[in-house]
């Protein structure tokens, strides 16, 4: 499977946005964004006012840095989302958020997406005492998400749930550290997409603009 392999801290600096992809380095002094905020390359402070076509494609573009996805299943999550009732934008947000990677982060047995898609690809994770291997399964109000009893000494899962523990809860999850467990109290409505970035809960309502995306795909 093809995946993107450059620097993150570039899609940051790109993006104009600190979107915490590299987990725990995002809150120190280290984070490049914090030091160069702008974009990058020769050209990255010098550059254009957007056009409106620009700022809804960069606007997918960080959407699709922030769950780690390619092009074909994003547009994939969008064609379903379109299909049901209610607002699309909504809906799009809702499935990206019910993924199984996008869990394990948001319950804090992972630092980051790319992290929690590594343990749910290795076979670390259980779904109602299953495992499931497959990073983008949709999870449903009721399932309980846990950390394999073998897996849950693992440094990465440790040091995960220690930088958790300083860290607001999800609203939508009921997280049990102790037992490396978190129930899917109920499906995560508009006003929970406020933090749609796993531990960034101080960033503004409006961290993503749906609107933007279901413009770009519409025309």
């Amino acid at each position: 499977m093809a995946r993107y392999r450059d620097s993150l801290c570039k899609v940051c600096r790109r993006e104009g946005a600190k979107l915490f992809l590299k987990g725990e380095r995002c809150y120190t002094e280290k984070c490049a964004f914090e030091r160069r905020a702008y974009g990058p390359g020769q050209h990255g402070q010098n550059r254009r006012k957007p056009t409106p076509y620009c700022t809804q494609l960069r606007e997918k573009q960080k959407v699709r840095s922030i769950y780690g996805m390619l092009e074909k299943q994003f547009r994939l999550f969008f064609g379903r989302a379109e299909r049901e009732r209610g607002i699309t934008g909504d809906n799009l947000l809702r499935k990206l958020e019910t993924r199984l990677d996008s869990v394990v982060a948001r319950a804090g047995f992972a630092v980051n997406r790319n992290d929690a898609r590594q343990l749910v690809r290795h076979g670390h994770v259980l779904i109602n005492g299953r495992r499931v291997s497959i990073p983008s399964y949709s999870v449903k109000a009721g399932d309980v998400v846990e950390v394999a009893s073998g897996s849950r000494q693992i440094k990465r899962v440790v040091d995960a749930m220690a930088v958790a523990e300083r860290r607001p809860a999800c609203r939508w999850l009921e997280v049990d550290r102790g037992n490396f467990k978190a129930r899917v109290a109920s499906m995560p409505d508009p006003a929970d997409f406020r933090s749609i970035v796993p531990g960034s809960e101080d960033l503004d309502g409006k961290a993503i603009r749906e609107e933007l995306i279901v413009e770009l795909y519409s025309k």
